[in-house]
């Protein structure tokens, strides 16, 4: 669980066009991550 404040750990995830980006790719920009937890899982 990460703390409020805390950097966030080194990771690649793919774009909305399926191209693998990482963290380490936005260096030096302001970054916001969002998602939903039930995307794309059925229930």
């Amino acid at each position: 669980m990460l703390e409020i404040g805390s950097e966030a750990p080194k990771f690649s995830a793919p774009d909305q066009n399926g191209n693998m980006l990482s963290l380490e790719d936005l260096l030096g920009s302001w970054v916001l991550f969002w998602w939903y937890t039930k995307a794309s899982t059925p229930g």
